[in-house]
């Protein structure tokens, strides 16, 4: 039974330990994809969503004219494929970008936990928001911002996110994204990519030693950032609570 991180779900809320059960045995058995290897692609049929209990993926879309828009980085605890359970076919391909560990859960699979556990209905309508609420940051960043705001803010999301997986060590962890992945998340040229970080390297913001990245003065980037740190509220007010469904 693969044991499925629930960083995500604790961070929303107090799960009884039957939930935690649910949640960490829904999966089939683990599959291993090598680094670049495609999990799922665009257009698939879909019947099933994907855990990822370790490693790093992204989500990318591709355009008409070829271009690659990626739309998510997924690290270790992330749900995937979520956003096309409402298709026939896959919104996205989600390839690994470094060697993955993941788990498959069947719709029909997912249904059943559901109505043997309605209150992880809420918990997953919960996780939905911030997901939207990342994409509306994104968005807006996107839109309105500089290279170099565009680039802090993704820093300063992926270093609060693996902080919350202990992947962090004093302002460090490890990026195991190429400037072409960058620049597919940002908008950006590769060539761009390269020149705002070496930028933020002359200013002390950062420091790289191959694949691992130190952020320098966090307080600082944090003010460079065009918005603000997100922090989900912890049991609110409207979730159920347990026994109450």
């Amino acid at each position: 039974m693969p044991n499925y991180p629930l960083t995500r779900f604790h961070e929303q809320a107090t799960l009884t330990e039957a939930e935690a059960h649910a949640l960490r045995g829904m999966g089939d058995p683990e599959i291993l994809v090598r680094r670049n290897g495609t999990i799922r692609r665009e257009r698939d049929p879909v019947d099933a969503i994907y855990l990822l209990l370790e490693g790093w993926a992204t989500a990318a879309i591709r355009l008409p004219a070829g271009q690659r828009q990626i739309v998510k980085v997924h690290i270790t605890g992330d749900m995937m494929s979520t956003p096309s359970m409402v298709l026939d076919t896959a919104a996205d391909t989600l390839v690994a970008v470094t060697e993955c560990r993941i788990a498959a859960v069947p719709l029909v699979r997912l249904r059943d936990v559901l109505i043997a556990y309605p209150r992880l209905g809420s918990l997953l309508l919960m996780g939905v928001q911030v997901e939207r609420l990342a994409l509306m940051d994104i968005v807006a960043a996107m839109g309105k911002s500089s290279a170099r705001e565009r680039m802090v803010r993704l820093l300063l999301d992926l270093h609060d996110r693996l902080a919350k997986i202990g992947a962090v060590e004093e302002g460090r962890f490890d990026l195991p994204l190429t400037q072409e992945v960058l620049g597919d998340v940002l908008g950006l040229t590769a060539v761009h990519v390269n020149r705002t970080m070496r930028l933020l390297e002359r200013e002390g913001l950062i420091a790289r030693h191959g694949q691992r990245i130190a952020l320098g003065d966090i307080d600082r980037l944090r003010k460079i950032s065009p918005l603000p740190p997100r922090r989900v509220r912890f049991d609110p007010v409207w979730l159920p609570g347990p026994g109450e469904m």
